[in-house]
């Protein structure tokens, strides 16, 4: 008997015909001799739709009362669920993350799981029941429900299969797995069958969205088997592992992101410790820097911008205005009218001319470079917003990512 995790996004429940596909999916699995979880997010748009009623009713409201509002997503879907399986004969329960015993931080919007308590998933699914759990959500130690981000039940799952020392952990989505590139902007993209979890982690942390960064994070310090696979078919997927086949590629993708903002903060004083300022009054916001740029500077000051998620900008604007006299700055500047465009590959630590390939491709495309930042697995690049599409498509046929084989 195997213990199998298996995800479900919002797209594949999005209405009562592919719950019901779901759910014999699930029970196909159970029937095999398996013990299941389920994690399912929130049908189809629903998280958006209650995005936007909050904002009838107040434009800036609490992160508080927006985890609040945002959970109730998720119990819609285990719910459904729930009845859709006892249709089909079997026996389950939901549970939402407090009764499964998730205890995040109070991070409300953007918590972090601290601890799970798997005891009363052990004692249903002991009792031969399906568990279907939420998604997304947990509490932290007052008991107010926090919510983990968008794509936070990709966390969900991968931190329950953890726990329960799962067999497998499948993340189910309306793709095939993992792809060079997002097919619908390149149609040449081909499917990898493999990924490593430091290429896996840094394609979600640079926009790729078929897997929340966290959850690959977790996945590799707690070794759990991981297959990215479609909902809509059985295909293969893609399997996420410690190590993939890095001779085969020298670049496995390339991603982007639009939902980020560059800030500047402008004549900072040129002395040892301003830089230190800054971001310490960011990281004890929770707010996620990424690519940062110190100037040369203009006498004794210089400029330092940094790139961060688009919906913490007016957060980032007021926290380091607030703080002007205290950091020794005259301004704080910013733009959401750019991306992020990323390659990713393993291959690419002992290979020279990898960056020289992007910035080829990029110039060739007439796209210019406003910003760069490199690590030993990928480079980078803050182009304009209106033109990440036309920039992945340029570095993707420049490696020769593109391929009638579809799967690699």
């Amino acid at each position: 008997m195997a213990l199998i995790v298996q995800k479900y996004g919002g797209s594949s429940v999005a209405n009562a015909e592919r719950v019901m596909r779901v759910a014999e999916r699930i029970v196909e699995t159970y029937n095999k001799g398996n013990q299941v979880v389920v994690v399912l997010s929130a049908q189809g748009d629903t998280t958006d739709e209650l995005i936007d009623k909050a904002k009838e009713i107040n434009s800036n409201p609490s992160k508080r009362e927006m985890d609040m509002l945002l959970s109730t997503g998720e119990q819609i879907s285990i719910s459904l669920m729930a009845m859709a399986i006892a249709k089909l004969g079997c026996k389950c329960i939901s549970l939402l993350g407090q009764q499964v015993g998730i205890l995040t931080d109070s991070f409300h919007t953007h918590a972090r799981i601290e601890r799970i308590d798997g005891e009363r998933m052990r004692e249903e699914l002991n009792q031969g029941k399906i568990v279907i759990v939420a998604g997304f959500q947990g509490v932290n130690e007052k008991g107010d429900i926090t919510t983990l981000g968008r794509g936070g039940s990709d966390t969900t799952a991968v931190a329950l299969a953890a726990v329960l020392n799962a067999d497998l952990c499948e993340i189910y989505t309306d793709v095939d797995g993992i792809f060079t590139a997002d097919p619908r902007i390149v149609p040449g993209a081909r499917k990898l069958k493999d990924i490593s979890y430091d290429e896996m982690l840094e394609l979600a942390s640079l926009g790729a969205r078929v897997l929340h960064n966290r959850s690959v994070e977790l996945a590799k310090n707690y070794n759990v088997n991981m297959v990215v696979r479609s909902s809509l078919n059985n295909g293969n997927g893609t399997l996420v592992k410690e190590v993939a086949e890095v001779e085969k590629m020298l670049i496995k993708g390339v991603t982007y992101d639009k939902d980020i903002a560059r800030v500047s903060v402008m004549a900072v004083r040129d002395i040892p410790g301003v830089a230190f300022k800054i971001f310490k009054l960011l990281a004890d916001a929770d707010i996620n820097v990424d690519i940062i740029v110190q100037s040369i500077g203009r006498g004794d000051t210089k400029d330092i911008s940094f790139t961060i998620d688009r919906d913490q900008l007016t957060e980032t604007v007021d926290l380091i205005n607030k703080n002007l006299d205290y950091i020794g700055a005259s301004g704080v500047n910013f733009t959401h009218d750019v991306a992020k465009v990323s390659i990713v590959g393993a291959g690419m630590a002992n290979h020279p001319g990898v960056a020289a390939d992007m910035f080829g491709a990029l110039a060739d495309a007439d796209i210019n470079i406003h910003m760069i930042s490199t690590s030993d697995i990928k480079i980078s690049c803050l182009v304009r917003w209106d033109e990440a599409e036309k920039a992945v498509q340029a570095i993707h046929e420049r490696f020769g990512l593109g391929s009638p084989v579809q799967e690699i």
